[in-house]
């Protein structure tokens, strides 16, 4: 149904309820949801510490594919599109790995990974007002949104108000949400930030669910306000999960489920102050994130063991670029002419190289031979 601007101002959200902000929800239909979300969590936690025993960089590259995608996924909501290479960059060069070759990251991309950052390297910092506009001033580092100026590093001002959640081209925008006034912004946030500081009385899964909630109902800034609860959102995550190394992006499955998303929202900030159906919806889709993590995980593991192995067989240049090729875009199956075109080198060279990569256990021959002979790389349970 489309909702004028004026029904829009005239409908009472959930902010406006007298008992607000005091959360209703049906604990029998969150509690197998919950166990559930421990149970998978604790699962791939296990895993990757188990695994990554003895694999220096698996941990670390996890990381780094996983804050990658939660970087890029969460503006993607917001439909600005990031360079993964450059997010990848920015977040290995504040992470203190090697980025050696790899495109420098722009000054907006610097912003939102220092914010994502900080918010789950340093989860267990309380959040503050300063900090929260910290995060905001680092989203918007030319004080702009679009083509438009904003108040940076402060909450929106009454000349923002109404603050409407719209879609839709101008003339005929369908309202979503009306947000609180600029008025009642600093108690509203003072109220909010002292919940998530105080000490655990719910399980830490469902605060981040709340938390993300809570925070894009206030919708305290001018603009950046989705991108800063999914922070605050990973911020509780990491608190759950007892560690600041992300293994699953939520803002990922997010953005593939959008619609479901923002029907989500709209739908827990109308009516009612039980938010049981938004609840349901974030543990849920949570879920299918870890269970997404499990696919990008395994090949994470698989490349990190065969580095290992490539590293203790302590190979040469030529074969090093050509392993690094197969374990990214290469198509089909290795030949001697493919190798040599590929390390540039002549056939015989490659072929030495190819031999010694057989030897170390790094490549496999397929069945066909003669002219026909060709390998492939060997799966780590293979070797």
């Amino acid at each position: 149904m489309l909702i004028t601007a004026n029904q829009a101002l005239n409908m009472k959200y959930i902010h406006q309820f007298e008992d607000w902000p005091k959360f209703q929800w049906d604990s029998a239909k969150l509690i197998p949801l919950l166990a559930d979300i421990r149970y998978r969590q604790g699962r791939l936690l296990g895993k990757m510490e188990k695994r990554g025993f003895g694999l220096h960089h698996l941990h670390e590259e996890a990381h780094l594919v996983t804050m990658t995608a939660e970087v890029v996924h969460s503006s993607a909501i917001e439909g600005e599109s990031l360079d993964p290479d450059q997010v990848r960059s920015s977040i290995a060069r504040h992470l203190g790995m090697d980025v050696g070759g790899t495109p420098q990251g722009s000054r907006h991309i610097d912003g939102i990974v220092e914010m994502m950052l900080d918010a789950t390297s340093h989860h267990l910092e309380p959040l503050t007002e300063d900090r929260l506009f910290g995060w905001h001033a680092a989203l918007f580092p030319t004080g702009r949104s679009g083509m438009r100026d904003i108040a940076v590093g402060a909450w929106r001002s009454p000349e923002d108000d109404p603050m409407r959640v719209v879609s839709g081209p101008m003339g005929r925008e369908k309202v979503h949400f009306v947000a609180p006034d600029a008025g009642r912004l600093p108690d509203e946030m003072r109220t909010f930030i002292e919940w998530f500081n105080a000490p655990l009385e719910i399980d830490p899964v469902l605060k981040a669910a709340i938390a993300h909630f809570w925070f894009v109902t206030i919708h305290p800034f001018s603009d950046g306000n989705g991108r800063i609860a999914r922070a605050i959102a990973e911020m509780a995550l990491a608190r759950a999960d007892e560690s600041p190394e992300r293994y699953y992006s939520m803002s990922a499955q997010i953005e593939s489920e959008r619609k479901q998303y923002y029907d989500s929202l709209k739908n827990g900030q109308c009516m009612t102050l039980d938010i049981t159906c938004w609840l349901v919806w974030f543990l849920e889709c949570l879920g299918r994130a870890i269970g997404r993590a499990q696919e990008t995980l395994a090949d994470v593991l698989c490349k990190a063991m065969i580095w290992e192995k490539a590293s203790a067989a302590k190979i040469n240049d030529r074969q090093h670029k050509v392993i690094a090729r197969l374990l990214d875009d290469f198509e089909g199956y290795l030949n001697t002419s493919k190798y040599a075109t590929l390390a540039k080198c002549s056939t015989d060279t490659a072929l030495r190289d190819i031999r010694g990569l057989l030897d170390t256990g790094l490549l496999i021959q397929n069945p066909a031979g003669g002219r026909s002979t060709s390998y492939r790389l060997a799966e780590p349970d293979e070797a």
